[in-house]
């Protein structure tokens, strides 16, 4: 619709301001396509590879980016990304002693890098109904990898998106959730079911 293009483009703005140093140096991408604004994180210092933990880095960009989500109060994507490189990480015995958990694949990896970015979203005070978290494993790359790849393509492809969703939340009075189960009888239940 017209106004979730006028208020994108305001958001986008204000991205562009807040992160004006970042996109700037190249650590940070900012674009919008059919999923919304999209705020790609790639620098190769905001996670290390086979490695869903939060850098220091990654954690001063990622309070930036919970003061602009704040205000621009909108639902709000966390995507998660790998590199396809990064499989040789995951293969379990040699990752011990890392002080993280073993990933099963390039979608486990991706998946625990949003949920880590969207925790640390929700504790610097974004509300937690208006995110979600997704991964795309290493299948949607940003760069070349392959032969020709450089550490810095598979950087990229190490990344998180915060993608700011075009739709505006819909006005709900505080006793309905919209989340909760409809008023009904469950089969050899003799209650209601609360909403």
């Amino acid at each position: 619709s017209m106004t979730a293009g006028r208020t994108l483009s305001d958001a986008r703005k204000r991205a562009m301001t807040v992160f004006r140093r970042e996109v700037k140096a190249r650590t940070i991408r900012i674009t919008e396509d059919e999923r919304g604004l999209v705020i790609s994180l790639i620098d190769a210092a905001y996670f290390n590879p086979g490695s869903a933990l939060l850098t220091p880095e990654l954690e001063d960009v990622l309070k930036k980016s919970s003061g602009l989500v704040k205000e621009l109060d909108r639902y709000t994507r966390i995507e998660g990304h790998a590199s396809k490189g990064e499989d040789q990480f995951i293969t379990g015995a040699r990752q011990t002693g890392r002080g993280e958990r073993t990933y099963a694949n390039t979608w486990d990896l991706a998946g625990t890098r949003a949920i880590n970015a969207l925790l640390f979203l929700q504790n610097q005070g974004v509300k937690g109904d208006l995110m979600q978290a997704g991964s795309y494993g290493s299948y949607r790359p940003m760069a070349d990898e392959g032969d020709r790849g450089t550490p810095e393509s598979a950087a990229h492809n190490r990344r998180i998106d915060i993608v700011i969703l075009p739709h505006k939340i819909p006005e709900r009075s505080k006793s309905e959730s919209g989340f909760g189960l409809p008023k009904t009888r469950l089969p050899g239940f003799d209650t209601l079911i609360p909403e």
